[in-house]
């Protein structure tokens, strides 16, 4: 019986975001479902914060769900719906900022801290490059040294 059990849960599992939209939430019309699941997707559970309202099961993310499904029956764009929600619940909604004065330092982070790893390593691999080098060996160092290899 555990078998089955388990076959049964590795096959249920990967489908329980797919579970996170109840039958009641979603619209006859498939094209405007199809765009409420793609705007459901772009924004974020304010109580989960790391999940999309399309694949939590929290009570705000559903009311969120049919939020969205409103505005779109009620003929917004999907540009308007987003507009919508992020006015009610700021721009931590969105599970993808958007590009902005305000964001700017978000966006561009990562590629400052690549550029400031790269020159890091540069100025490191000069430096012991330079180290390597050393001061040449006086006359006298090299005659110890002579008398130390021979056999």
């Amino acid at each position: 019986m555990k078998p089955l059990l388990l076959a049964f849960l590795l096959f249920a599992l990967p489908f329980g975001p797919a579970f996170a939209v109840n039958p009641d939430e979603v619209l006859s019309d498939p094209a405007l479902e199809t765009r409420a699941r793609a705007i459901s997707a772009e924004l974020r559970c304010m109580v989960c914060q790391n999940q999309s309202i399309d694949d939590s099961n929290a009570e705000l993310a559903k009311d969120l769900r049919v939020l969205v499904r409103e505005r779109l029956a009620n003929g917004d764009s999907d540009e308007a719906v987003i507009d919508y929600v992020v006015s009610r619940y700021g721009e931590f909604v969105l599970l993808k900022p958007r590009f902005e004065t305000k964001t700017l330092i978000l966006w561009g982070m990562p590629a400052t801290l690549l550029l400031i790893g790269a020159i890091t390593l540069v100025v490191a691999a000069r430096r012991r490059a330079g180290q390597a080098k050393g001061t040449p060996l006086s006359e006298d160092e090299k005659e110890k040294l002579k008398k130390l290899l021979q056999p």
